[in-house]
């Protein structure tokens, strides 16, 4: 306990990381996530006005509908572009010097946000969205891998999860200064559109002064000196001989593994539930109700929360509850939208902060991570486009029932969760390949024989029946 206690005070420089890449890292997406809420109603009369002055034309409500919708999804678009570009990007520049480019794509955007309306062109924010887009993609995989690898490894755990917090952060922050005593007026919508190039600035100002990843100057760059001297600015003046080793080690053992493409994990029969599960619970992440609600207090409390209890509780109980608590939310959302009582806010702060993020990671081995994590991007990103594209017409016909769709897909993921995926607590992708042969052998005889390997491409796995 004393000696948890040390680490962490000897680690201001890891503080100061997380602080830094996360203001510029993933609180740019829930920052753009949530933002649009406040100011549709003027960007719709941009739109409007725009074409009106333009062309001569005033738009039926259902166009406005569908060009205000396609500005709001066209962030996905970028986000999917930004996510399939990081890990190339990064491994060849590097951590540190992608995330201080990045900004600049972030502050190009928020330029055109700002002049929009000067400018009397909706297709300005269109542009900005999609630059942001681009940037929060970007800057998930990228702020990710900087804060791991900066971080001593007793401390990986929660670091990663202040991930997840700054995502809940700038949800906050998008939710209250949209308000109309802050940005949310006619006048300053542009602003808080344009947020985001401030945070890009702060993080362009700030990044700088700290170290490149340890990680990536040993084993890209193959510079032991520069590895050990950001290591001693990051984790304390001390000998991380041993550390460096141990990077060295992994290095050499993964030099024989092939990277496999996403085909071949599609193909590949033995990791088929492994695949479903991703499938299931990132389909779920973006439909369950969390990104059509305004959850951002609620969510910053709970990753908070969850960030204290993380290594005590398993992933699979927190993400089995986090499930439940949505289907009660929902349900009690639906009650107070149709008997129109003041309960409305209590409903949203039951919504659990939901842990998937990890699951590329932890369900398959290091030869199919790439392509998992390629599919989860897309599958994230693919569901959150549709949510902003169908969400604004679903809710012009069904009303406050729009959460009973978002119900059906907590219940059933809820359901699945509970009762075909394993615990990954402190397991390697090899051990939940066992358990998942546990849980969906057919036979009696394989259940008794969950320790039959068998090798895929020189690689051991456990063989998976589905």
């Amino acid at each position: 306990m004393t000696g948890g206690k040390q680490q962490r005070l000897d680690t201001p420089v890891v503080i100061a990381a997380i602080f830094v890449s996360g203001i510029g890292g993933t609180f740019q997406y829930g920052f753009c996530v949530s933002v649009m809420t406040s100011p549709s109603a003027f960007i719709k009369e941009l739109v409007n006005k725009t074409c009106l002055q333009r062309y001569d034309v005033s738009l039926e409500q259902w166009q406005v509908s569908l060009i205000w919708s396609f500005t709001v999804s066209i962030f996905c678009i970028g986000g999917l572009l930004g996510s399939l570009v990081a890990g190339p990007l990064i491994t060849k520049f590097g951590r540190k010097r992608c995330l201080l480019l990045n900004n600049f794509v972030a502050i190009i955007g928020a330029v055109l946000m700002v002049l929009s309306k000067t400018a009397m062109s909706f297709e300005m924010i269109m542009v900005g969205r999609f630059l942001y887009g681009i940037n929060s993609g970007f800057s998930l995989s990228a702020h990710t891998i900087y804060l791991v690898e900066c971080s001593p490894k007793r401390l990986r755990g929660m670091v990663g999860v202040t991930v997840a917090t700054f995502i809940s952060f700038g949800k906050f922050s998008g939710q209250l200064l949209g308000i109309s005593q802050l940005l949310g007026t006619q006048e300053r919508w542009p602003w808080l559109l344009g947020f985001n190039g401030f945070t890009a600035l702060l993080q362009l100002s700030t990044l700088p002064f700290l170290p490149e990843s340890p990680r990536f100057l040993l084993l890209e760059r193959g510079d032991r000196q520069a590895c050990e001297k950001a290591l001693r600015r990051l984790w304390g003046d001390k000998d991380y001989s041993v550390e460096v080793e141990e990077m060295l080690e992994e290095k050499a053992a993964l030099q024989s593994v092939r990277s496999h493409s996403v085909m071949e994990l599609i193909k590949n029969q033995t990791l088929r539930w492994q695949l479903l599960t991703i499938f299931v619970t990132f389909t779920t992440l973006q439909l369950c109700g969390i990104n059509a609600v305004r959850t951002g207090l609620c969510e910053l409390s709970t990753s908070v929360a969850c960030f204290m209890v993380i290594e005590s509780t398993g992933k699979k109980v927190l993400l089995f509850r986090g499930y439940v608590g949505m289907s009660a939310t929902l349900v009690l959302l639906t009650i107070t939208l149709y008997f129109q009582v003041i309960f409305l806010e209590m409903g949203m702060t039951l919504i659990i902060k939901l842990f998937i993020k990890s699951f590329p990671w932890e369900l398959f081995t290091q030869s199919f991570k790439s392509a998992g994590y390629t599919i989860a991007c897309t599958v994230n990103w693919t569901g959150l486009f549709v949510l902003g594209m169908l969400f604004p017409i679903i809710v012009e016909h069904l009303n406050g029932f729009c959460f009973l769709i978002f119900l059906c897909f907590c219940v059933g993921c809820g359901l699945y969760v509970r009762f075909n995926v394993p615990e990954t607590k402190n397991r390697t992708a090899l051990e939940i390949a066992a358990e998942f042969q546990k849980m969906h052998s057919k036979s009696d005889e394989s259940r008794r024989k969950p320790d039959a390997k068998l090798t895929l491409n020189g690689i051991e796995a456990y063989e998976t029946r589905f």
